[in-house]
């Protein structure tokens, strides 16, 4: 199945799809940015859902690249998928890791039946990732996925600015 792929400028938490993705920190329990408007917007409950993700399979955190998913909360969608973006390194190539957010996220989505997902631009924010590559790396795994379940991929992207850098970049 070919995926849809839409750009939209917005607030992430503010999407309704079946499963929003996190750019979180590997601790799962909250942080700023993307991760804190998440977990501040879908309460309790993300936040309870982590801390017994920690307490029984990921005792030391998150993987940068790995995915898992919670309950959304309050949110308008049925899950998160929480995952751990590298931090930029202008001299360390990390964007496979960064690559590996995406495809992690739509395979854990696609296992749970999701039809729809919404992405923030993983690691283009307080970790530094430069807006144009990072979404030039998110637009490369959205094209080449073929899921099972999932139809439609929105990247969600805060600003006009982003919005329109990450458009050049989708053609």
């Amino acid at each position: 199945m070919v995926l849809q792929i839409e750009l939209v400028q917005g607030d992430i938490t503010a999407q309704e799809a079946d499963a929003i993705v996190n750019a979180a920190n590997s601790s799962l329990l909250g942080g700023g940015g993307v991760d804190g408007a998440i977990h501040r917007k879908g309460g309790p409950a993300i936040l309870a859902a982590c801390r017994s993700l920690r307490a029984s399979h990921y005792g030391r955190g998150l993987a940068t690249g790995q995915a898992v998913a919670t309950t959304a909360g309050n949110l308008r969608a049925r899950w998160v998928v929480h995952t751990v973006g590298p931090v930029w390194s202008g001299t360390e190539d990390r964007s496979e890791l960064l690559r590996s957010c995406y495809a992690t996220s739509l395979r854990v989505a696609d296992e749970l039946g999701a039809q729809t997902i919404a992405f923030p631009l993983i690691s283009a924010g307080i970790y530094g990732w430069p807006v144009a590559d990072a979404a030039r790396q998110a637009l490369t795994v959205l094209r080449a996925s073929t899921p099972e379940h999932l139809v439609e991929a929105r990247l969600v992207l805060f600003g006009a600015e982003t919005y329109r850098i990450a458009a050049e970049q989708a053609g």
